[in-house]
């Protein structure tokens, strides 16, 4: 079976932004995703290109155009954003993102009114049902085919990175799960999703693709859901990890970081190096060392064992990246990473907010439509 890979402009830039909408009075998540993609949609159109529907009809997915750098990201993102919450204000509902809301029944949401969406309950049940959960992906583009499965191994490493930074989902259904991120626990159960299989090359990729279809795990390629995955069609890799994210500056650090990451392992490649691949074990463990204690995690960094906390290993990683960041014009974005490690993650703001107001989560749900609005206040 062979997959054409369609490459892409060196570190060409794309983000997917799951919002939630909440109605303002009881902020609960509400259904409105249809009326508002049909009435902001060029007429004849069934969709506008950058808002989406998603699973449920209480999320809208804005999409960024083909981008060069995280600030022409941003303000693409910002553009859509402002459109999708006027059509929002008008039905009573405002905009939000983490990775669950902290209190709303997944049993109580409706399914979006598409046929791929029908099947993917119809075939998943349960698992599928209960998937009330919100994402950031970034997307960061690649020349050629050679390079993609090793840039996707290498990537691993950063998985605990990505995710505790961006973890935003300590609530379930009302519950404190005791997690950083609940979302990535969810998301992981459907088959296909969770971490990505380390496999050498783009023909061992198109093999292992054929085998999955052959046997009828999936219908096509786009099913695997993996944490950091190729996509062939946009010629990109698909960094999947992420949390949703509650603001668009915090959306330009993790970003910052993933073009930065892709850039330079792109250069070394050139350069004939080979990339290194972490071991599957440590992908795992620190996989939920950042899902269970987010930026507190201390995450394993060698074959025997060695730790170190993440805060460290994420600062040490911006200072790293910095010329990268230079090059491509992100410095700002990459220097925000270091207030998110001085104001907390969302996990932890919003676990704050609970506490100031005696376990109130409509009070979490409120920080989140303001931070969504007005941006993170500083530390």
């Amino acid at each position: 079976m062979q997959i054409p890979f369609n490459p892409s402009e060196r570190s060409s830039l794309g983000i997917e932004w799951e919002l939630q909408l909440v109605d303002v009075k009881t902020r609960e998540l509400t259904s409105g995703a249809v009326d508002i993609l049909d009435e902001i949609s060029p007429a004849g159109d069934d969709e506008l290109p950058k808002a989406k529907l998603e699973l449920m009809q209480s999320t809208v997915e804005v999409i960024t155009g083909i981008c060069q750098t995280v600030s022409e990201a941003q303000q693409d993102l910002a553009q859509t954003v402002r459109v999708v919450a006027a059509a929002a204000e008008k039905r009573g509902l405002a905009l939000m993102c983490a990775g669950t809301h902290p209190f709303t029944d997944w049993n109580s949401q409706l399914i979006s009114p598409k046929e791929r969406y029908s099947q993917l309950v119809e075939d998943m049940q349960w698992l599928a049902r209960r998937l009330q959960i919100f994402g950031v992906h970034v997307h960061v583009g690649v020349r050629s085919s050679d390079k993609v499965m090793p840039i996707v191994n290498a990537l691993q490493q950063y998985i605990p990175h990505f995710l505790a930074l961006s973890a935003s989902s300590p609530y379930w259904t009302g519950d404190d799960t005791g997690l950083a991120s609940a979302r990535s626990k969810v998301f992981e159960s459907l088959p296909t999703a969770g971490l990505p299989y380390q496999l050498a090359d783009w023909d061992e990729f198109e093999v292992y693709m054929e085998t999955l279809i052959s046997a009828g795990a999936i219908d096509t390629i786009s099913e695997v859901w993996w944490d950091i995955r190729p996509h062939p069609d946009f010629g990109t890799v698909e960094l999947r990890i992420c949390d949703g994210i509650p603001t668009l500056d915090e959306i330009g650090a993790v970003a910052a970081i993933a073009q930065c990451l892709v850039e330079q392992f792109d250069r070394e490649l050139d350069r004939g190096y080979t990339l290194p691949a972490p071991k599957t074990w440590i992908v795992r463990e620190n996989k939920w060392r950042a899902a269970r204690f987010g930026l507190d995690a201390d995450i394993v960094v060698d074959d025997k064992g060695t730790v170190r906390p993440v805060r460290e290993a994420i600062s040490d990683l911006v200072e790293e990246l910095m010329p990268t960041a230079k090059r491509l014009d992100c410095v700002e974005q990459l220097e925000f990473v270091l207030q998110i490690l001085e104001v907390g993650a969302s996990y932890q703001r919003q676990r704050d907010v609970a506490k100031e107001n005696d376990g109130d989560l409509t009070a979490v749900v409120d920080s989140l439509v303001g931070e969504m609005r007005n941006g993170l206040k500083p530390a």
